[in-house]
C-alpha cells in the first residue's frame, strides 16, 4: 500500500519540507511539500539524489572500531553496545585524568544540536562547536554590533523586493527553493539584481547588472556608494533620525571615499557607481543589499558585512515588505516556545572555551557556536589546556577547516577519534572509532521552528525503516549520556518523547504538524512599527553604526581603510565556492550527484593562462604556502585576471569511496589558516597561490 510521509530534507542545511512515497517499506519518489507556500512540489537534484543515498552501498553501513594504525582502513565490525561502551570508557578516562573540558564536539548545526549541547553541558565539558564561524561568524557579528540580533535572526523578503544587490551570494547554486522562486516571482514584475563577484556565477548570468570586482575591494565599493547617498540626500531621513546612532561619524569616514577612488581600487567605472546609488535610492525601501550566507572570505570581513547592513539602514529598508527583516517567532506569533533540552538548569562550567571564543582570541565572536579554525593551534600548543579527544558529528575538520596539514598533525595527537556520520570521509577514516548515522529517510528528528514573515512548525518524520545497522543521531547521544551519568539531562527514551517535550506549553500537537509537515502559525506576515515599536537590542535600542560592542571590545567602528596590494608576478587569489548539485564535501559520493560533477577544476582567466601556457583541460599544479594539489584547467573568460576559482569539497582520498576519491582538489589543503579576529570568521580567500602547467 502506498502512503505519503511528510518530513524535512537534509541533503543540505537548508532543510526544504518534502512529500516521501512509500511503498512497502521503499522510497519510490520524493518532492517539495506540495502544502508550503513558495516551495509547492519543488525540489532541487540534491534532494532528488536522497534516495540515491539511501540505497547507497558505501555509506556506512554499522559500528567500527579502528584495528590498525589511523588511516589505515582496517576495522573491526563491533555490535553498537561494544562501540559505545568503548567511547564512553575512553572518555571516562579522559575525564578522569584530563578533565571533561578536555572533550571537544564538533558538528554541523541540525534540529538536534540542543541535544548535543546538553550531552556536552552534562558532562562538564564548555567546548562544543559548530561550523557556523567557518561559514558566518563575521556575518553574525555584523549583525549582534549594528542590531543586537544575530544573521540568523535576520531574512530578506525577496517576494517584494524591487531591487537586490548580491556580493558574491550565489543564490541560483545555493538552491535556497523558496528564496529563488520568490526572488524569481519579483523578477518577472520588473525587480532588478545587481550581482558582484569576481566570478561569472549562474546568478551572475540571472542579473540585470554584473559588476566583476576586483578580488578583496568590496569594501571600498561600499563606502563609495555611502558617499554618494550621503552626500547627495539619497537615504531614508527620517528612518535614520529614528533609528541610527553614528550618521555623523560615518559621513566623515567615508567623505574621503569617492567612485574615483573606489574604480582605482575595485574596476568598476565612477559613472556606474553613482548611477547604482541613484537607482536604489528611486525605489527605497523596497530594496535590499543581500548581507551575504557564506561571509568568510577576508579578514576585514566584518566590516564588509557591516557596511552591507548600513546601506539597508541608510535606505530605510529594515522591516520592510521588500527590504530585510526580523524573523518572527512562536512567541510573536501568540504561541510558547519549543522546549530545548540545552535550556535547563546544569552545573556550573568552570574555565574558558579551548578556542578563546568570546573572549581571549575572539572577544566578540559568538561562542554559541565557537571558532573551529583554532582547533589545530589549541591541540598542538596545548593552551589554554591540553585537548585529548573529539566528536564529530556530521563535521569534516579535514575538508572544512583551512590548512589540513596542519588539522591532520594536530588530530593525530589525540587520545580519541569519534565520528559519527553517514558516509565515510576524512575524518571518519581516521577516527578510533566509526558510529553510524542513520540518514534523514530512515528516523525522525527534533521539531523545527521556522521563524520569519510568517512562523511555522515543521517536522521530519522517518519514511522508512533503516537499511543497515545505524541509529539517529539523538539516540546515539542519549546513550552516551547514559553510560556517562548525563542521562538525566536527557530524558527521553523515543523521537516521539523528544516531540511532546518539545511541543509541551505551545498548544499544538503532533497530530497536527503530522498531518501536512508543517504548520502555519499566523496567515499575514508580521512586521513591526517601524514608527515606534522596532526593538533593537543594542543598548541604545538604535542601529550602531558606532557600535558599543566593537568599541567595548577594543575594535574600531570605522578602522582606516587598506588598499589590497597588487599580486606579485605569477600569483593569483584563490576563490572557492559551490555549484548547484554538491552541498560541501558531503555529496562527492553520492551515485546520482557524482554523475553530474564528479571532479573540480581550476578557473583561470584566459590571458592568465595564455602567459603560463595552459590550455583548457590540461593538468596543473596549484601551490600555496600550506602544500600544492593536482587539478585540471577550466580556461575561461568568466573570471578576474587576478583570481583563480575552485569548488569546495573535492579533493577525497578514502579508497571506500570509489567514486569521488582522488577526484579533483581540496581547497583546505591550500588555504591558510588567517582570520577575521574581529568577526570570528576564518579568511578563506585571503591564500594567494600559483599556478603551473603539468605536461
Amino acid at each position: 500500500m502506498t502512503r505519503d510521509v511528510y518530513s524535512l530534507c537534509f541533503m543540505c542545511t537548508i532543510r526544504c519540507p518534502i512529500k516521501v512515497t512509500v511503498e512497502n517499506d521503499e522510497v519510490l519518489w520524493i518532492e517539495g511539500n506540495p502544502h508550503v507556500p513558495g516551495i509547492e512540489g519543488a525540489l532541487c537534484a540534491k534532494g532528488s539524489a536522497g534516495v540515491a543515498l539511501l540505497q547507497d552501498h558505501e555509506r556506512l553501513r554499522h559500528p567500527m572500531i579502528r584495528t590498525g594504525p589511523r588511516g589505515s582502513g582496517q576495522w573491526r565490525r563491533a555490535s553498537w553496545d561494544e562501540a559505545l561502551d568503548f567511547v564512553a570508557d575512553r572518555l571516562r578516562g579522559i575525564i578522569e585524568r584530563h578533565g571533561a573540558h578536555s572533550i571537544l564536539w564538533g558538528e554541523r548545526t541540525n534540529l538536534n544540536t540542543h541535544i548535543s549541547k546538553a550531552f556536552m553541558k552534562g558532562i562538564g565539558s564548555p567546548n562544543h562547536f559548530t561550523h557556523d564561524a567557518l561559514c558566518k561568524g563575521s556575518v553574525n557579528t555584523a549583525f549582534r554590533s549594528l542590531t543586537g540580533y544575530d544573521d540568523t535572526q535576520v531574512g530578506v523578503d525577496y517576494a517584494n523586493t524591487k531591487h537586490i544587490v548580491m556580493y558574491g551570494r550565489n543564490l541560483f547554486e545555493a538552491l535556497e527553493i523558496k528564496a529563488i522562486n520568490n526572488l524569481l516571482s519579483a523578477m518577472g514584475k520588473g525587480a532588478k539584481l545587481t550581482y558582484i563577484d569576481p566570478r561569472v556565477t549562474v546568478t551572475a548570468s540571472k542579473a540585470t547588472r554584473y559588476w566583476m570586482i576586483r578580488p578583496g575591494t568590496d569594501l571600498a565599493l561600499n563606502y563609495a556608494l555611502m558617499h554618494v547617498i550621503l552626500e547627495e540626500g539619497l537615504f531614508d531621513a527620517e528612518f535614520v533620525r529614528r533609528w541610527v546612532l553614528g550618521l555623523e561619524e560615518l559621513r566623515a569616514f567615508v567623505e574621503p571615499f569617492t567612485p574615483a577612488r573606489a574604480e582605482e581600487e575595485t574596476g568598476i567605472p565612477a559613472a556606474e557607481i553613482t548611477a547604482l546609488a541613484r537607482e536604489l535610492a528611486e525605489d527605497k525601501p523596497a530594496v535590499a543589499f543581500h548581507y551575504g550566507y557564506r561571509g568568510a572570505h577576508h579578514t576585514n570581513e566584518v566590516y564588509l558585512r557591516r557596511s552591507i547592513i548600513m546601506l539597508n539602514a541608510l535606505m530605510g529598508s529594515i522591516e520592510t515588505p521588500g527590504g530585510l527583516f526580523f524573523k518572527k517567532g512562536m512567541k510573536t506569533a501568540g504561541y510558547g516556545e519549543l522546549g530545548k533540552y540545552a535550556a535547563q538548569e546544569f552545573p556550573k562550567i568552570a574555565g574558558p572555551r579551548f578556542d578563546g571564543s568570546g573572549s581571549t582570541r575572539f572577544p566578540i565572536a559568538d561562542p554559541a557556536h565557537g571558532n573551529p579554525q583554532a582547533l589545530a593551534q589549541a591541540i598542538l600548543s596545548e593552551q589554554p589546556y591540553p585537548i585529548k579527544a573529539l566528536i564529530a558529528n556530521r563535521f569534516e575538520p579535514l575538508q572544512s577547516i583551512p590548512d589540513a596539514s596542519a588539522t591532520r598533525e594536530a588530530l593525530d595527537k589525540l587520545d580519541l577519534l569519534v565520528s559519527i556520520d553517514i558516509n565515510m570521509n576524512e575524518f571518519a577514516w581516521c577516527a578510533d572509532v566509526v558510529l553510524p548515522e542513520s540518514m534523514y529517510l530512515e528516523r525522525g528528528d527534533s521539531i523545527q521552528a521556522v521563524s520569519g514573515l510568517k512562523p511555522q512548525l515543521c517536522i521530519r518524520q522517518q519514511a522508512v525503516t533503516p537499511r543497515h545497522d545505524t541509529k539517529p543521531g539523538w539516540l546515539i547521544v542519549k546513550q552516551l549520556a547514559d553510560r556517562l551519568g548525563a542521562g538525566k539531562y536527557l530524558p527521553f527514551e523515543t523521537i516521539e518523547d523528544i516531540w511532546n517535550f518539545q511541543l509541551q506549553g505551545t498548544g499544538l500537537t503532533v497530530e497536527e504538524l503530522q498531518a501536512r509537515g508543517f504548520i502555519s502559525l499566523t496567515e499575514k506576515p508580521i512586521f513591526w512599527d517601524r514608527a515606534n515599536g522596532l526593538p533593537f537590542k543594542t543598548p541604545s535600542g538604535k542601529i550602531e553604526f558606532v557600535s558599543s560592542l566593537l568599541e567595548n571590545a577594543g575594535f574600531p567602528s570605522f578602522p582606516a581603510y587598506a588598499r589590497v596590494e597588487p599580486l606579485s608576478e605569477g600569483s593569483f587569489r584563490l576563490l572557492v565556492g559551490r555549484c548547484a548539485v554538491h552541498t560541501h564535501g558531503s555529496t562527492q559520493n553520492n551515485p546520482y550527484l557524482n554523475e553530474l560533477v564528479s571532479e573540480n577544476e581550476l578557473w583561470i582567466n584566459s590571458s592568465a593562462a595564455a602567459r603560463l601556457g595552459i590550455t583548457d583541460g590540461c593538468p596543473v599544479e596549484v601551490s600555496s604556502s600550506r602544500g600544492a594539489a593536482t587539478i585540471r584547467a577550466k580556461v575561461t573568460e568568466f573570471i578576474h585576471p587576478e583570481a583563480v576559482f575552485m569548488l569546495h569539497g573535492f579533493g577525497n582520498t578514502v579508497p571506500v569511496q570509489t567514486r569521488a576519491c582522488m577526484k579533483g582538489a581540496s581547497d583546505a589543503l591550500l588555504q591558510e589558516n588567517v582570520s577575521d579576529f574581529a568577526g570570528g570568521s576564518p579568511a578563506l580567500d585571503e591564500t594567494q597561490v600559483r599556478v603551473k602547467r603539468l605536461d
